[in-house]
């Protein structure tokens, strides 16, 4: 039976999905978790303990815990755990991606310069103190619109759109607040003191998932992003797939995330990109070295049901097997808007969004969606986070109100 050392963060949304393709495919997990160790020794499987945040030392103290074991990989499952499986792996001699690539990706300076080194298309951007302002602030950038942009942050949690230099500054005291906010200041990351400023760029969202072996990109999914993403703030709603752009647009997309690749460093593994489509093709906005995020992954099924979990499994076992197509089916994911604080209690309507009419869906697998906040047909795997996915159908509505299908 194969080993892998597989790292889930104490809060991660994908631990259980990781276990599960582990399981189907017969391998052995190594847990390992930053879950606190007095914690840990209370459960049935007590996981090794480590320190995340603080890579370098992590890496080395899982290398050394787990070298007698001879595992024959080790996967991160988010942003955080890439970057110490990709050195772990390294001091174990196993396949991985440099550490320097991941770390690269992971850094919004380090990935925008290493795409302008290749000579790839970036938009301007300035990494400045999140406390400029005034004439020094105005010195540093004139150009309109932009982003605000935080170092530390993901999930495009305190990007923020400005037209600007008043917006600018306004943008800039509200990324200042979050970064101040308890939560977030407690990583002591010296980038808290910083923010990147770039140039908005116009133009639908894509997301891209796909694996590289030996450096070559295998596409599994491109997902449209079909509600406008123009600011002021970028909180994402709706994934589709497959995309309906034209074939050579999808190419274009494909290729860029090649060369974007190519420019990081980046050579085996999952990797999920995100792209705007401007008037000028497409443009990077970022290249994880990962897979999707949250419950997302759950939407796409390969082959005979084979997850996206599986196929970073046994890449990372080291199969050699072109990775199968995409399930011929529609799929999505519907991110609920949170509309303020609070605790979800209950929900309501399902059964009403169940009784919706639906043409070739199979039971427990579709998706609607209703533009003016009436009908959302949760047949399968909604959390608390408001992440809604599955199979997207058509069907006929009767809230009476504008619809998106797809």
């Amino acid at each position: 039976m194969p080993r892998a050392v597989l790292l889930l963060p104490k809060a991660g949304y994908r631990n259980d999905d990781f276990l599960a393709a582990a399981q189907k495919l017969g391998v052995e997990v190594v847990p390992v978790s930053d879950v606190c160790h007095q914690l840990a020794a209370g459960w049935e499987d007590s996981p090794l303990t480590v320190r995340f945040r603080e890579a370098g030392a992590a890496a080395e103290e899982l290398a050394r815990a787990v070298a007698p074991l001879g595992p024959a990989a080790v996967v991160g499952v988010d942003d955080l755990t890439a970057l110490v499986a990709a050195l772990a792996a390294e001091r174990l001699g196993l396949p991985h991606n440099p550490p320097e690539a991941v770390a690269a990706a992971r850094s919004k300076q380090l990935s925008r310069e290493r795409l302008r080194a290749a000579g790839l298309p970036v938009p301007r951007f300035e990494v400045v103190p999140r406390d400029l302002e005034g004439a020094a602030l105005d010195a540093r950038w004139a150009t309109y619109p932009c982003v605000v942009k935080p170092l530390v942050l993901s999930g495009s949690r305190g990007v923020i759109r400005a037209d600007t230099p008043a917006e600018l500054r306004t943008a800039l005291a509200r990324v200042a607040a979050l970064l101040e906010s308890p939560d977030v200041a407690q990583r002591r990351d010296p980038d808290l003191a910083r923010v990147q400023i770039e140039e908005f760029i116009p133009g639908p969202e894509v997301s891209l998932e796909g694996l590289l072996t030996r450096g070559r990109l295998h596409v599994l999914a491109l997902f449209d992003k079909p509600d406008p993403l123009d600011g002021p703030y970028f909180e994402e709603t709706l994934y589709v797939t497959p995309s309906r752009h034209a074939a050579p647009l999808q190419d274009a997309v494909a290729r860029a995330v090649s060369l974007g690749c190519a420019a990081l460093g980046l050579v085996e593994g999952p990797v999920h990109a995100e792209l705007r489509l401007s008037p000028w093709g497409p443009r990077i906005l970022e290249i994880a070295a990962r897979s999707i995020g949250g419950l997302c992954g759950r939407a796409l099924r390969f082959g005979v049901g084979v997850t996206l979990e599986e196929l970073v499994l046994r890449h990372a076992l080291g199969s050699a097997a072109e990775p199968p197509p995409r399930e011929n089916r529609a799929a999505g994911v519907l991110m609920l808007p949170i509309r303020k604080r609070g605790v979800l209690e209950e929900v309501r309507g399902v059964a009403a969004a169940r009784a919706v009419p639906l043409r070739a869906a199979p039971a427990g697998r579709a998706l609607i969606y209703c533009t003016r906040d009436a009908i959302v047909s949760v047949h399968r795997h909604v959390n608390f986070h408001g992440h809604v996915h599955g199979s997207v159908a058509r069907g006929t509505c009767t809230c009476q109100t504008a619809c998106t299908w797809t």
